[in-house]
């Protein structure tokens, strides 16, 4: 038996359980393997001024040399006269915003790109109404604080992929988890409208998709399918999938559709209209086109990235940068928006971009903030610094729009003080440090 026992207990299973034995003892050695970020901030406990700042509201108003009071999470006072309070904080020749907020994002969805096992924002299968993005949220990726740092403070986390890819989500971007992140579990409904043309390989050119007609009716049948199941109290078969599209439907939240074709725009608002359904052009390349249709039936635009090429070969090459100003002057509710996750630190730059070709640099703080809480349907708590709605404030050393001069100093989620420190700060540290950059 003893003889047995030995061979049992091999030396490799020896070897090996000792390498097991070592591995977690070194996951247990605190710091060494720890990709969380820094706690989020803890509730204000004091009420806070700021004094002397210039005071963007986010609505398209300015005040200079102006008092903002903020206690419990909630802003108090906006205005010119001084404020008294258990802190104060000179912000004098500073410039205070509303927190910028993101729109369709994959923020805390995907880590790397490249990297499929980061990925979490599409699920199987080409219709999933019942899909919620806001659980597969990760308030520890290492992306949020960048976007802080450039005074994003909150984002709509969205699905992807398929037909109908599921429910976006609104989160504040400093948070435990999930739960405690979300500001709006459902913002709505994400439907990919299908593509008009198709490319003809055999003579190099794009030509009118034979299918196109054919996943529009089948998209409307799907839609009128979940409309009526939700209208019956009594089914033999639950559908979680029509019980979930027509919940979000009667509530009254968007189908934001994602389309960038004229006709594709146009056939979606028709739809809309047939089935009595709200929408929000997601994307929109060609909203320019099609600008006074979009401000007569009040449908709103999340805008693509502006800064990329236009879609068409002959559209002029400045186009994207022009379709802010245009958008404006219709009379159209609109957004920025920005792709991939890494980059959404840089939204802010779109706006100064569109400065550049006509927009008004208050109408660009507005699209970055209050129009955008608009369109998301938070307006009322979020979007512009205004007495009763949340404390969630950017103070920037220089214009927050252009890259040259923006400098966040200071944020606050909530009246809460952010930490704005993220991992490419702290790369700059450790190598100036190494190299005697730092002084």
């Amino acid at each position: 038996m003893n003889y047995i026992a030995l061979r049992i207990i091999s030396p490799r299973r020896i070897s090996l359980g000792i390498s097991v034995l070592f591995l977690v003892l070194f996951l247990l050695i605190p710091g060494q393997v720890s990709f969380a970020q820094d706690p989020p901030s803890p509730s204000q406990s004091e009420s806070i001024t700021l004094r002397g700042g210039t005071i963007h509201i986010g609505n398209g108003e300015i005040i200079e040399n102006g008092h903002l009071l903020f206690d419990k999470g909630k802003i108090n006072y906006v205005g010119d006269e001084a404020q008294d309070a258990e802190r104060i904080i000179d912000v004098s020749g500073q410039h205070i915003y509303p927190g910028l907020i993101a729109p369709n994002t994959d923020i805390g969805l995907v880590e790397i790109s490249a990297v499929r096992a980061t990925r979490d924002f599409q699920e199987v299968g080409q219709y999933n109404p019942h899909v919620r993005a806001l659980i597969a949220y990760n308030t520890d990726s290492r992306i949020i604080p960048t976007l802080r740092s450039n005074g994003i403070l909150l984002s709509e986390v969205t699905p992807r992929g398929g037909i109908i890819s599921g429910q976006s989500s609104l989160v504040q971007l400093d948070a435990w988890n999930w739960e405690d992140a979300s500001v709006q579990d459902t913002a709505g409904i994400h439907l990919n409208w299908p593509s008009v043309y198709t490319y003809d390989s055999k003579n190099r050119r794009l030509k009118t998709s034979d299918k196109y007609e054919e996943n529009v009716r089948s998209i409307e049948k799907y839609f009128q399918s979940a409309m009526a199941y939700g209208k019956r109290k009594d089914h033999a078969n639950t559908n979680l999938r029509f019980q979930a599209l027509s919940d979000v439907i009667s509530a009254n939240h968007p189908v934001f559709v994602h389309a960038n074709n004229q006709k594709a725009m146009l056939d979606a608002i028709d739809w809309s209209e047939r089935l009595g359904i709200r929408i929000v052009l997601t994307g929109a390349q060609d909203s320019w086109k099609i600008a006074e249709t979009l401000a007569q039936k009040e449908i709103p635009v999340i805008l693509a990235s502006t800064q990329r090429l236009p879609g068409h070969t002959d559209t002029d090459i400045t186009q994207p940068f022009q379709t802010p100003a245009q958008l404006e002057a219709a009379g159209v509710l609109w957004c920025f928006s920005h792709e991939g996750s890494w980059d959404q630190r840089n939204l802010p730059f779109q706006g100064g971009q569109a400065v550049g070709f006509g927009l008004d640099p208050e109408k660009a703080i507005q699209a970055l903030t209050l129009s955008t809480a608009r369109i998301l349907g938070i307006d009322k708590r979020y979007g512009s610094l205004e007495a009763g709605k949340s404390a969630t404030i950017v103070i920037s050393d220089g214009d927050i729009l252009d890259p040259k001069s923006s400098m966040i100093l200071q944020a606050f989620i909530d009246g809460r003080e952010v930490d704005l420190d993220n991992k490419q700060k702290k790369l700059y540290r450790k190598f100036a440090e190494k190299y005697g950059v730092l002084k």
